[in-house]
């Protein structure tokens, strides 16, 4: 199952699923166990691979071995080991990391190390880029509260999670561990989602009100959709627009959870779509959590570092522009467009805000510190763009720009009636 893994032919956690079905005797122990040292590896790859190639046989099998270290005491992996193997283990666990180049250190490919080690503190971006990330949950707000859901799971089974309250997000829940959320009551009455506390904040940024009409323009899996429909609290109209229909077929059991009304799913073409043209100059606040090379999640999806190479990256700085220009038609005079990503890259982010803003001067940028603070959420950071990471904030890394379409200037008092432009 590694083997196929590492073909990189699908997203790591779609091979796993697929082979847990096919090996139903498998436990939910074994599973977990199964799925971290899988993780592991890819997390390590690099690294890994630099000390398999003093070992004998399978190189996947060492691959493997490694990985499992990671899961079961040493006690329980030797009893699977050779002579030979048990002796390249304990050189291998010995052997002094630091004095590694960086890129094997942490596991990266050449490329994204150049990449990433432009940015401030890079080492401590690299490092907690390859930690395990704990799980986030969030709180439907049109159902329910953080300070009811923590105080129920005090007093019931979940509180062996040790559950505590997320320091950004007034809706975020961090929990230490993978228990079956899925299967707890207040998921299945749809109290509570999965989402990162970053995720959580992007809707804070839009901001929405009741009774507007916004478009989440890549709604994707529709966690932000969620959010900002209880946070309009089903009034209005709120668009979750994404170019795969499969994805938003998947979001519809989340959507019936939620209890929310005002959500319209709609499959859009990739370019020129009529229903969004239908829709220019209409929506008060517009999303786009743009498709991106998703770097910032790599303490969740490690196996992205070795499926993106900087060919993709190309082609998605393309789409990015082209989404956030079609996006931006859609705002009214005076609403808002927010830009997302889960991208640590300058590339992906505020180089794609300082293009758009270039060729739109009618949209000027606002200061998301500031817009949090209207919500009551405090978060500092240098300047009016949003960066979040994982070795600062706890977060997946995530960017965000809000940006507001100008209203029209009204003309002069004094202005005479006939210099006044004529409706078309």
């Amino acid at each position: 199952m590694l083997g196929e893994v590492l073909q990189w032919q699908y997203p790591a956690d779609a091979v796993l699923s697929h082979w847990f079905r096919a090996h139903g005797n498998a436990g939910p122990r074994d599973r977990g166990e199964i799925a971290e040292a899988v993780f592991d590896v890819l997390r390590h790859l690099r690294r890994y691979r630099q000390f398999a190639e003093s070992g004998q046989g399978s190189a996947t099998r060492r691959l493997a071995v490694l990985g499992l270290a990671s899961v079961w005491p040493r006690s329980t992996l030797d009893t699977g080991l050779d002579e030979h193997e048990r002796t390249w283990l304990d050189y291998v666990q010995a052997f002094p990391v630091a004095s590694l180049p960086l890129g094997v250190r942490y596991s990266v490919p050449d490329w994204l190390e150049a990449h990433l080690t432009r940015l401030p503190d890079a080492e401590s971006l690299l490092q907690a880029l390859n930690q395990t990330a704990p799980l986030d949950l969030r709180v439907n707000p049109f159902k329910t509260d953080r300070a009811a859901v923590l105080a129920a799971w005090a007093q019931g089974p979940e509180a062996r999670w040790a559950a505590q309250a997320t320091p950004y997000s007034p809706w975020g829940i961090r929990i230490q561990g993978r228990p079956p959320v899925n299967r707890w009551g207040s998921f299945e009455r749809g109290d509570i989602e999965v989402q990162d506390e970053g995720s959580q904040l992007l809707a804070a940024l839009v901001a929405p009100k009741r009774g507007e009409m916004v478009i989440d323009f890549c709604a994707g899996a529709g966690g932000k959709t969620l959010l900002l429909g209880a946070l309009m609290r089903s009034t209005g109209r709120l668009y979750a627009f994404d170019v795969s229909a499969a994805r938003l077929a998947r979001a519809k059991p989340r959507f019936a959870r939620s209890g929310l009304s005002n959500i319209v799913p709609v499959a859009i073409a990739e370019r020129h779509d009529q229903r969004v043209k239908r829709l220019r100059g209409k929506a008060h606040r517009v999303l786009v959590d743009a498709p991106c090379s998703g770097l910032g999640t790599l303490r969740r999806n490690p196996d992205l570092k070795w499926r993106q190479h900087p060919e993709s990256l190309e082609q998605l700085r393309a789409t990015q522009a082209a989404i956030l220009r079609d996006a931006a038609a859609c705002v009214r005079p005076g609403g808002r467009l927010v830009y997302a990503s889960c991208s640590l890259l300058p590339e992906e982010n505020e180089q794609q805000v300082e293009a758009f803003l270039a060729e739109h001067p009618e949209f000027t940028l606002l200061d998301a510190g500031a817009v949090l603070a209207d919500r009551g959420i405090t978060l500092t950071f240098d300047g009016p763009l949003l960066h979040l990471r994982p070795d600062v904030h706890g977060t997946d890394g995530f960017f965000a720009a809000v940006m507001q379409r100008r209203l029209p200037e009204a003309p002069q008092a004094d202005e005479p009636a006939e210099a006044q432009a004529d409706p078309v």
